[in-house]
């Protein structure tokens, strides 16, 4: 009896506000479309805010990445020596794979001149790559890392930097004009380090590049594309094999 009386009673209240049942049940459906929409929107700012939130953690990776030092044992054996070559001595291990994701090239120029490899006319090894270059052009660290020698070499390199990385590469620069850096100093990928010239044994402005790896020079198009200024694998898997016969033409 009760249950019959609220409701007459509800009844009595919609038509006395003037309300029909397809008045109300419109209301409850907008009610409903209403707070759907509402779910819709909640969930799309959702991933908006999930999406700034993976963003900022990866820039703040790279920002981790780009500003950490390496571990200070890479900057042990022959740091203190004034040669090229500081590892004649060293026990080299047959593999490695290294890093060179995170690298920036060494000039803006594109144009090899000069590839690795053995020169016949001169009995010699040409252990980088010579890229073409003007008096006073940019050159840039390959990879992050520390300078371990700016030095001047008449017969050979000229005025030249050498960085030894963390990715345990060493890179060569050299026929600079003027050195941007001091050996000791911390370097990141792509930082001005010198400008270039044509010092030592040159017969035209260029940048004389090499890769190295424990002292074996690694032919930097094997890293490098130059043309396409972009490496062209994530990782280089260095072989002493490989290289054993370019390092006994020289040991420097």
């Amino acid at each position: 009896m009760k249950l019959i009386k609220t409701s007459t009673l509800l009844l009595t209240a919609i038509a006395a506000a003037g309300l029909t049942f397809s008045a109300v049940a419109q209301s409850l459906s907008s009610v409903s479309s209403y707070r759907k929409a509402h779910a819709d929107k909640l969930a799309r700012q959702s991933k908006i805010t999930d999406r700034i939130h993976l963003e900022e953690n990866q820039k703040y990776a790279r920002e981790l990445w780009e500003n950490i030092e390496p571990e200070p044992d890479i900057y042990t054996e022959g740091w203190a020596s004034n040669l090229v070559n500081p590892y004649k001595e060293a026990n080299v291990p047959n593999s490695k794979r290294i890093n060179v994701q995170h690298y920036n090239m060494p000039i803006k120029q594109t144009m090899v001149t000069s590839h690795y490899g053995y020169r016949p006319r001169f009995k010699r090894m040409h252990k980088g790559v010579d890229i073409r270059a003007c008096i006073g052009d940019t050159i840039y660290a390959a990879f992050s890392g520390r300078v371990r020698l700016t030095k001047y070499e008449r017969s050979g390199y000229g005025f030249y930097v050498i960085v030894r990385h963390e990715n345990s590469l060493e890179t060569v620069y050299g026929h600079l004009s003027r050195f941007l850096v001091k050996p000791d100093q911390y370097v990141k990928a792509g930082q001005p380090i010198a400008l270039a010239g044509n010092t030592g044994r040159s017969t035209g402005p260029h940048l004389h590049f090499e890769t190295r790896f424990m002292g074996y020079a690694i032919n930097p198009e094997a890293i490098f594309d130059f043309a396409n200024r972009c490496t062209h694998t994530d990782t280089y898997l260095f072989t002493k094999s490989t290289y054993q016969n370019a390092r006994n033409y020289s040991s420097k």
